[in-house]
């Protein structure tokens, strides 16, 4: 189930991404959004959702979390 708080925040989604840092001790996530025109948004649900990166294509956003580390974990959620 989605977080409310991500759902109020970015209401223009029409998928989401979970990417997680499993080089950590305690695995971290982050949560991709992107939308029909690819304008992606990166949050942070440890830090009450906050936007940690926003960019204008899905690739600048991947790319961003790669860089990082970050494996996108299987499958995507998509907007009905």
């Amino acid at each position: 189930m989605l977080s409310q708080e991500l759902i109020r925040a970015d209401e223009s989604w029409s998928f989401i991404e979970v990417w997680t840092d499993t080089t950590a001790e305690i695995p971290y996530v982050l949560l991709l959004t992107g939308n029909e025109t690819e304008n992606c948004k990166i949050y942070d649900p440890a830090e009450n959702y906050k936007i940690a990166f926003s960019c204008d294509t899905y690739e600048k956003a991947k790319l961003w979390l790669l860089e990082d580390e970050y494996v996108k974990v299987t499958g995507r959620i998509k907007q009905d």
